[in-house]
């Protein structure tokens, strides 16, 4: 199903993840990812939140959770993609249409997410540094995304 353009590749400190980005899931999600990309938004930005057993978190160019980048945040495209290993979703506060730059990617499965969060990819390659990615609440001393590339 891979097209061109929908290869995300997150060059992390643990190694590099390979992200297969469906636009015919969140077609706005993944469009948003994109210029971000493609902006360099995400080249050293930190996983912030990581959870044994759930996820592991990155985007905020604070390194908090706290923040986004500077355009308006995305309407919510939730869909019946479901919240298992290795799928890349996107994080928000309490309104479903809050979603900007943050997202997460999962260690196992996540059902309780499903229609909720807006499923817009998933791991094809890598998944094993995923599981390397230091853990915490925040993290002390992150890991953190190198450099982002589309292809």
């Amino acid at each position: 199903m891979t097209t061109a353009g929908n290869t995300l590749t997150l060059d992390t400190t643990k190694g590099p993840v390979v992200i297969e980005m469906r636009p015919d899931l969140a077609p706005g999600h993944v469009a948003h990812i994109k210029r971000l990309v493609g902006e360099g938004f995400y080249d050293g930005i930190v996983f912030h939140r990581v959870i044994e057993g759930f996820m592991a978190q990155t985007g905020c160019p604070h390194g908090t959770g706290t923040g986004g980048s500077s355009y308006p945040d995305i309407k919510a495209e939730f869909n019946g993609e479901p919240h298992v290993r290795g799928t890349v979703s996107m994080a928000r506060a309490a309104s479903p249409d809050s979603a900007n730059s943050q997202f997460f990617i999962c260690f196992d499965d996540a059902g309780f997410l499903d229609r909720k969060y807006t499923v817009w990819g998933r791991v094809v390659s890598g998944m094993e540094n995923v599981d390397k990615i230091k853990r915490g609440e925040p993290v002390r001393e992150p890991d953190k995304i190198v450099k982002a590339t589309l292809s």
